[in-house]
């Protein structure tokens, strides 16, 4: 997707604008007096029994004498950006709806005001209007430039700098949500490993990857537990590198691959195995916030491990009371073959750590319980260090992307206990998973590399989520984008 950005610092009037077909008016508690079309405006809230106040709890739309189609909304500056998010995404979504080639974005109040508002407004013009997969016929057949968002036009200001980093992260977030949505047939290990190595040569990337033979030689063997179940083998850990000259950080992103997941013998029912396509998930963030660092050209060194597998059942495949041993020597007891998130990700957190990067963060899908506990509207944080959770939740409320931190106490560890081996993979009483899976990962890092673990249970949302209309929102990128920029 390339959106060519045109900025105006002064403010629009009916002449600027009489070429536009699409019009997004942001606008401050007071209305402006010089506001164009304002009298089509007060005609809409005349008829619908509103006033302008009303528009700060929703957007208004109507025709615009020259056959344009305008929206205005009101963004309160005390507002949280998750609420500014999902108040233009609304807005957004009736000029959107009609495919327009150029959409025009106007921004009014105060200095302040409509910086926040040019930025957030084309973040959220922008993300919506991406092309994503699609395998309707006749959308294939219809498909045509002009129903592809091409221009933005924004009135009321102009910064060059932080709108590239803005259509940096767009660039993430999009490649995130369309790895995600491709279909399990379209996307098996082969096949992702595939798309990830032309992505590293087009990005210039260092690539690297562990294949099973590889992996099994090392000892890995809580990832080819998982791994061995499919035919063919094809599971593999990938290790890309972005390495610009003027890194003064390390930072190593983690992210969970699992291209579907039937839960192996502890086989899903198919209400749950629907679905499971997504549940590569965690490994398609770390690959967007990794294109949108390369993009924004952050001075950071950044390993990305991706744990690229499936989870399927044969003759070979892991089974429950099975004893392997990991990376790191740990011998884990296996409870349960549908946790085998964690255990890919176990082998992968030791390889990542064993770099000794400054911090490190994974992204998974990983428990039900952390749905249990928060559902589908914000995503859980656990980790080593606290300052960074402390980081991740301030940051997460500040971009839209809510996260919650959760316990990481050690006396948890008393619930993953064997009698048989160092570890239990899980337990089956339920309770507290999301707990015990972050204190069972906690073993596999080395070297105390101070680390966050996501567990993205607001990944996929029906009818979107903040900024984002579609289910599947990328939730992540914009999030762990922005602690980089921090650190």
């Amino acid at each position: 997707m390339s959106i060519t950005l045109k900025q105006n610092l002064m403010p629009a009037d009916e002449n600027a604008l009489s070429a536009q077909t699409h019009l997004l008016f942001v606008l401050s508690a007071d209305c402006p007096d010089t506001l164009p079309f304002l009298s089509v405006l007060n005609a809409k809230l005349t008829r619908t029994n509103k006033k302008y106040a009303d528009l700060q709890k929703g957007a208004v739309v109507a025709d615009l004498p020259n056959g344009a189609l305008a929206s205005w909304v009101v963004l309160d500056e005390g507002l949280s950006a998750f609420k500014r998010q999902t108040q233009l995404r609304k807005a957004i979504k009736p000029l959107l709806d009609e495919k327009p080639a150029a959409l025009a974005i106007a921004v009014y109040g105060s200095e302040g005001a409509r910086q926040q508002a040019a930025k957030d407004a084309f973040y959220v013009v922008s993300v919506n209007a991406a092309e994503l997969p699609e395998r309707k016929g006749k959308v294939a057949q219809k498909e045509t430039k002009s129903e592809v968002l091409r221009e933005v036009s924004i009135f009321g200001w102009q910064d060059s700098t932080e709108f590239a980093e803005i259509q940096a992260m767009i660039a993430g977030n999009v490649l995130t949500r369309t790895l995600t949505m491709t279909p399990p047939n379209e996307l098996n290990p082969t096949q992702y490993r595939t798309k990830i190595a032309e992505l590293a040569k087009s990005k210039g990337w260092q690539y690297q990857e562990f294949d099973m033979q590889q992996l099994t030689q090392m000892g890995a063997g809580a990832f080819v537990a998982v791994g061995q179940g499919s035919d063919p083998q094809d599971a593999a850990i990938v290790h890309l590198t972005y390495s610009p000259n003027d890194a003064k950080k390390h930072i190593a992103l983690v992210g969970k691959g699992i291209c579907f997941d039937t839960g192996g013998h502890n086989l899903k029912p198919a209400k749950y195995m629907n679905g499971m396509h997504e549940d590569m998930n965690g490994s398609a963030v770390a690959l967007g916030v990794l294109l949108a660092a390369t993009k924004a050209k952050l001075p950071m060194k950044i390993d990305c491990w991706l744990a690229i597998a499936q989870n399927h059942i044969g003759p070979l495949a892991y089974k429950q009371n099975d004893v392997v041993t990991a990376l790191n020597g740990t011998t884990i007891e296996i409870v349960h073959t549908d946790a085998e998130g964690r255990m890919v990700l176990a082998d992968t957190l030791t390889l990542a750590s064993r770099e000794k990067p400054d911090w490190m963060v994974d992204f998974a899908t990983l428990t039900g319980s952390m749905m249990s506990a928060l559902g589908d509207r914000y995503s859980g944080v656990l980790g080593n260090h606290p300052a960074l959770l402390c980081k991740a939740v301030g940051l997460g409320a500040a971009v839209g992307e809510r996260v919650c931190a959760f316990p990481f106490d050690d006396d948890y560890d008393e619930d993953i206990e064997s009698s048989i081996a160092d570890i239990k993979q899980c337990t089956l009483d339920g309770g507290a998973d999301h707990v015990h899976a972050t204190r069972f990962l906690s073993k596999f890092i080395e070297h105390d590399v101070p680390w966050l673990h996501v567990d993205l249970s607001s990944y996929n949302r029906k009818g979107g989520l903040g900024a984002v209309a579609s289910d599947v929102n990328g939730f992540g990128v914009a999030l762990t984008f922005e602690l980089l920029k921090q650190y």
